[in-house]
Parts: C-alpha cells; sequence; structure tokens
C-alpha cells in the first residue's frame, strides 16, 4: 500500500507538469493500485484464519474474493479514463513541460517495475491468489506507462497533440482486458475450478508410483480454494486386505501427492476389487 501510494503520488506529480491526459490516466490507475492493496490485505487476513466450525475448510476462497474487486476496481479505472481522454480527442491540449514530467513517471514505473517482481515472488512462493492477481496488476501498470511515455514523448516532438488522448484510450483498453482476465480467473476458483492438466498428470504420476498393494484408483476430482488444493478419489484394493494394510497404502499416497502439492487435502475412499471400474490410474 505504501508502494502503491507512493507511485501515485509521483504520477500525479508528472500528469500536474505537462497536463497530459495520457499521464492522467496513467495516475488514475494507480489510485486502483492503492485500493486493491487494500483489498489483498484485508483478504490475506481473513484466509489466514484457520479453519472453525462454521467454515470446516478453513477461509482461504477470501484472496478469489480479493482478486474479483480488483477486476471490478480497474474496470471503473478503464471507463473513467475513457470519460477522460474522448473529448480530449476531439479538442486536443498542448503537452506542456514534457522531459521533467516524463523523468518523474519514469522514476514511478521503476518503483513499479520492483515492486512487481516482489508481489510475484511472494505469491508464487505462497501460492497466493490475492498477492499473484495484485503482482499482474502491478506489471500490467508498468507496461501501460512505458506504452504512454514513448507516445507522449512523441506527441510532444511530433507536435501531433492528438496522440495524447489516443494513448490514454489504449491504456483503458489494455486495463479492461487486465481486469476481465482477472475476474475470469478468480470467478473460476470460486466456482471450484479443477487443477491444470500439468499438475493433474504430476499428481497421477505421484499415485501410480506409491500405490503397490492396491489395484487401481479412479474417479480423480481436484479443485482449488485460494492457496489449498483438494485431491479425491477412490483406491480398489483386494477384498481380503486388512483395514491396517489398507491405511497403509493411504498413508503413502497422501505423502507422494503432498510432496508434489505441498499443504493439499487428500482425501481417499477405500473399495474393495468388486468395485473395479477397470480405468482411471493403474499401479505400476
Amino acid at each position: 500500500m505504501v508502494v502503491a501510494a507512493v507511485v501515485l503520488a509521483l504520477k500525479f506529480v508528472a500528469y500536474l507538469l505537462t497536463g497530459s491526459v495520457a499521464l492522467y490516466s496513467d495516475a488514475l490507475e494507480s489510485i486502483i493500485n492503492v485500493a486493491a492493496a487494500l483489498a489483498a490485505l484485508i483478504a490475506l487476513r481473513v484466509a489466514a484464519r484457520p479453519a472453525d466450525a462454521n467454515h470446516p475448510y478453513g477461509h482461504s476462497k477470501a484472496e478469489y474474493f480479493s482478486a474479483v474487486a480488483e477486476g471490478v476496481l480497474i474496470v471503473l479505472a478503464a471507463v473513467s479514463i475513457a470519460r477522460e481522454a474522448l473529448p480530449a480527442l476531439q479538442h486536443p491540449r498542448v503537452v506542456e513541460a514534457p522531459l521533467p514530467g516524463l523523468l518523474v513517471n519514469l522514476g514511478a514505473t521503476g518503483l513499479n517495475a520492483l515492486w512487481a517482481g516482489v508481489l510475484l515472488r511472494a505469491g508464487r512462493a505462497a501460492r497466493s491468489v490475492a498477492l499473484l492477481a495484485d503482482g499482474k496488476h502491478v506489471l500490467t501498470d508498468v507496461v501501460t506507462s512505458i506504452g504512454v511515455l514513448a507516445g507522449v514523448l512523441l506527441a510532444s516532438l511530433t507536435g501531433l497533440h492528438w496522440l495524447d488522448p489516443a494513448l490514454a484510450l489504449l491504456v483503458a483498453a489494455n486495463i479492461l482486458w487486465s481486469g476481465w482476465a482477472l475476474m475470469r480467473e478468480s470467478v473460476g476458483g470460486l466456482m471450484d475450478a479443477g487443477v491444470d492438466t500439468a499438475t493433474e498428470n504430476r499428481i497421477r504420476q505421484a499415485m501410480s508410483e506409491h500405490a503397490e498393494g492396491a489395484l487401481e484408483m479412479h474417479d480423480l476430482r481436484t479443485r482449488h480454494a485460494g492457496r489449498m488444493t483438494f485431491v479425491e478419489f477412490h483406491l480398489v484394493v483386494p477384498g481380503e486386505m486388512s483395514v491396517q494394510e489398507a491405511h497403509a497404502i493411504c498413508d503413502r499416497l497422501e505423502d507422494a501427492i503432498q510432496t508434489e502439492l505441498p499443504g493439499a487435502s487428500v482425501t481417499i475412499h477405500v473399495e474393495p476389487q468388486e468395485q473395479a471400474k477397470h480405468h482411471g490410474v493403474l499401479v505400476v
């Protein structure tokens, strides 16, 4: 939040120095960064709460609400930018004192780039939806700012002042697409979307290699809930196998899957061989 506030202040200084609509749009997007950081902070605090009687699976899905809220804020920012840029496109304004303003904006962009890297690394390490969403948004802001800087400099050098509001409209379109992508990904998590194909293949491989003594595994289901991954499947064992032997196989499978996906919650339903479906994951 502190970094976002500093970047916001620098970008508004750049706008005041130049009067550029494109730089104004860039500064306006930074307001969203501050609000998004606050939403992420609240979501992370809620998601960190342990499971309780009313939420036996924990509170990790709270992170998705942060990402959805961030997407909505980005869309609102895009609309605000377009409202400012369209009149300016009809009546272009001369960009004043571009170099000082561009240098201030460049400094803010450099700070944003460093912070985007920090957020993305932390998000991947913690498997945090909220941090990754915030990092991707800040990275989008960096790319947008670089384009704005180049365009405003070009408008100043060529005298084609209509380039300034035109660039602001491009900024609006770019962050609108970014907001849509964030909301789509977050809604998928709220709708219990399964893991990606590569991760599912890793789970199947671990199951196949650590189920010695079982006959087959089928009906594999996965879902995400924030940083948590839930894995469920049926394990078919010989009918005469003891409960203790079947439990030992389940323990091996849980350990193998949790090695691939740290912190995963694994649920295994044990069935006798009469329940075999002759498809799914075979034991190697």
